[in-house]
């Protein structure tokens, strides 16, 4: 499923992944970046914050966890406002911690732990460019 959602980001999309230790965010995102077409392994950036992925074209996907930031200003202390307006696409874990800095245009998907193989997801989006990317996103997974 990161994958099929990897392959409908556009170069501007803020993906934020929510859920517990052990949900499957960072798994996630390396579908997300294989669908993208990221030429570099995806690690978490849980210690360096924020990780950069490159594909062919030159274009960057960004992955960053505020697992350890305290605030959003912290957050903005450590440049968030900067990547966000560097524009490329940004997948965010642990998104709930730093919520006032976020802008309102966003994917939410909130993973949960439902089994050693399995995980409930939920999508909500803001914005018409995520809602439009929510869509895309069902009928290329479901076909609807």
């Amino acid at each position: 499923m990161g994958a099929r959602l990897g392959e409908l980001l556009d170069g501007a999309d803020l993906v934020c992944l929510s859920g517990d230790l052990g949900a499957g965010k960072t798994t996630f995102v390396m579908g997300i970046a294989s669908g993208w077409g990221a030429l570099d392994a995806v690690s978490s950036p849980t210690f360096v914050l924020i990780n950069e992925y490159r594909r062919a074209d030159g274009a960057v996907l960004r992955h960053m966890d505020a697992y350890r930031l305290e605030s959003a200003r912290e957050a903005l202390q450590a440049g968030l406002a900067d990547v966000l307006d560097d524009g490329g696409d940004l997948v965010l874990e642990w998104p709930e911690r730093i919520l006032p800095a976020l802008p309102p245009d966003r994917l939410w998907v909130t993973l949960r732990w439902v089994g050693d193989e399995k995980r409930g997801l939920r999508f909500e989006a803001a914005g018409d460019r995520p809602l439009q990317l929510l869509a895309a996103f069902k009928r290329a997974t479901f076909g609807r």
